[in-house]
């Protein structure tokens, strides 16, 4: 009995030691920690799975739900983040389309021997010349006219006293030649006496054309790095296909871009010929109105072309100046439409009628004439992408369908390029 209690004996302490050699533990530990050594040894049970058959877990739920949680938070943080600097961003936006449409003026300039630095400095150098004469054209004749209204006003309200019996009753009612005359009396002291608000406005409206002149010069000097780098977040096997479709993007919008600055320039100089020749007042701010709007196509030059038109019905009589303007302008645009506009986009992108009307009244509804005028390159961007698509989709799948006729053709000829028995 001694011989056989013996082994029985050794296998009890090997076993309370776990397994492992160990010594076994005192007698006199505590019951909770030899528990808790025995829990330890044993296996982790297995998760739960969330789903069992048709029916899933509360703690699932309640798990997707929270995850689902953190990812809506997420989004509405990253929304709100980009809608507070939504100013920035903007002219960062305009910047870029500015940088690509000179880009093609750019590297003509570079393609005749200049430094790419130089021609980006030359090309804004003219075009701080073409807003100087603009604002120097516009300002000194508003600021005269606006004297001229407020000292010949009384005249001109008796004038229409003496001729309209209708505006006799109402100044008699109500008084409106002392209240007009008042009101424009004191226009010159609103003017200069809200000071504060005007020097904001005006330092605001300085320091966005500054930042999106700055971005613009930024943008022009490392565009084919900057195009590099828009490659490079493709994923490898990729970069080439999207290489070249970046390229024909930025070459394609950029020449309609110069393209619309041409027949913009043609535009505001036939119209600035046409008022001069027809003496109406102020061809040059007139005709430079005319020449920017005409960056939008098919509506722009209509709309420069009205203002002109009511100008010279308020300055010049009816027949026959402001009759010879609207034909002059109705002639204009069908030439611009049909032959001019032909002629120098004829190397860039092609875009429908509906396109560009549908573009340029989406743009000008989100972003006023800003987006009106970037809404376009934009069109034409998405149709050169569309059109690389479905070239390439048809030609792989024109090698689809031809390869079976290609096995055919090599089985009629017996394997070897010569014809079958």
């Amino acid at each position: 009995m001694s011989t056989r209690a013996e082994p029985e004996r050794k296998m009890r302490e090997q076993a309370g030691a776990g397994g492992q050699g160990q010594p076994a533990p005192p007698p006199d530990e505590p019951a909770e920690e030899q528990v808790r050594d025995l829990g330890a040894a044993m296996p982790a049970t297995p998760a739960q799975p969330d789903a069992i058959g048709a029916r899933i877990r509360h703690g699932a739920l309640f798990r997707w739900g929270f995850f689902a949680g953190l990812g809506v938070m997420a989004a509405l943080a990253a929304a709100a983040a980009v809608w507070s600097v939504r100013d920035i961003l903007l002219r960062v936006v305009v910047a870029a389309f500015l940088a690509v449409s000179l880009d093609p003026a750019v590297r003509g300039l570079t393609a005749r021997g200049m430094r790419r630095g130089m021609a980006v400095g030359l090309i804004f150098a003219v075009f701080v010349a073409i807003v100087a004469a603009f604002l120097m054209s516009v300002i000194p004749p508003l600021s005269k006219q606006i004297g001229e209204l407020v000292h010949n006003l009384p005249h001109y309200l008796g004038s229409l006293q003496q001729k309209s019996g209708r505006f006799r009753e109402l100044n008699s009612r109500f008084d409106l030649s002392t209240r007009l005359e008042g009101l424009v009396s004191q226009l010159p002291g609103k003017l200069t006496g809200g000071v504060l608000g005007l020097t904001s406005q005006v330092f605001g409206a300085l320091i966005s054309f500054l930042t999106v002149v700055v971005f613009t010069v930024y943008f022009l000097l490392d565009l084919p790095r900057l195009r590099r780098g828009v490659v490079r977040l493709f994923p490898v096997d990729r970069r080439t296909r999207y290489a070249a479709m970046v390229d024909i993007v930025v070459d394609k919008v950029g020449d309609y871009m110069i393209g619309r600055l041409l027949i913009a320039f043609v535009g505001g100089l036939v119209a600035f010929i046409g008022l001069e020749v027809l003496h109406v007042p102020y061809p040059l701010p007139l005709a430079i109105l005319i020449g920017l709007l005409d960056l939008i196509p098919l509506i722009g030059h209509p709309i420069g072309a009205a203002v002109g038109v009511v100008v010279s019905l308020f300055s010049r009589p009816i027949w026959p100046t402001t009759v010879v303007l609207v034909v002059f302008f109705l002639v204009y645009q069908q030439v611009e439409n049909y032959l001019i506009g032909p002629r120098i986009l004829r190397h860039s992108v092609d875009i429908s009628a509906v396109a560009i009307l549908l573009a340029a009244l989406i743009g000008a509804s989100i972003l006023g004439v800003i987006g009106a005028l970037v809404a376009i390159p934009v069109a034409a961007a998405v149709k050169v992408i569309l059109v690389q698509q479905i070239d390439q989709h048809e030609a792989a799948h024109a090698a689809t369908d031809d390869r079976p006729h290609r096995r055919l053709r090599r089985r009629h000829q017996g394997g070897d390029g010569q014809p079958g028995p």
